[in-house]
């Protein structure tokens, strides 16, 4: 009878299933209240994880904390560095449009959908990724050459992260 006034604490999966939902929404920020928590996700920049953590009302386990901290790390580095190092390359990257496990291949022991060599079209599916049980596709949204994969196949992703780098001078059965 008192197991739906229970808490339940998220695990991290939950918690990253929800960043992901707010992070494809329209919405800026979302406000999560269960019984004896209440969480604050926004999408703006915040000050440091101590402002998140004061804004609920139990802590996230230290572990949930760090995996916060080092998506923001990782996403400032990677928005820091690509673009200079792309912009010289000539290359075009192919971003995964939202975060969730990635995929080369269909399925298990299927052959992937692209490898380095290979030369795609823009609607050519290059992968997929996975956000809670929903396998999306992604395209590679111009013409070239495969020229590197910069993910690891069974790999959680970010949103906006280079998948992989396409030579956009590269020929058709060249």
């Amino acid at each position: 009878m008192g197991k739906e006034n229970e808490f339940m604490t998220p695990t991290n999966r939950e918690i990253i299933d929800i960043l992901n939902l707010l992070n494809e929404s329209d919405f800026d920020e979302l406000r999560l209240e269960m019984a004896g928590l209440k969480l604050l996700f926004s999408k703006r920049a915040i000050d440091s994880p101590d402002r998140v953590l004061n804004k609920a009302e139990r802590p996230l386990s230290p572990e949930t904390s760090r995996s916060i901290e080092r998506i923001q790390e990782k996403k400032e580095l990677e928005v820091a560095e690509q673009p200079a190092q792309l912009e010289e390359e000539g290359l075009i990257p192919i971003k995964a449009p939202l975060l969730g496990i990635f995929y080369r291949a269909p399925k298990p022991g299927a052959p992937p959908f692209v490898e380095v060599g290979d030369y795609v079209r823009e609607d050519d599916t290059v992968c997929l990724v996975e956000v809670m049980k929903l396998f999306n596709t992604v395209k590679a949204g111009d013409k070239g050459r495969i020229v590197k994969i910069c993910a690891e196949s069974g790999e959680m992703v970010e949103y906006n992260q280079t998948l992989f780098l396409l030579d956009p001078t590269g020929k058709e059965g060249a």
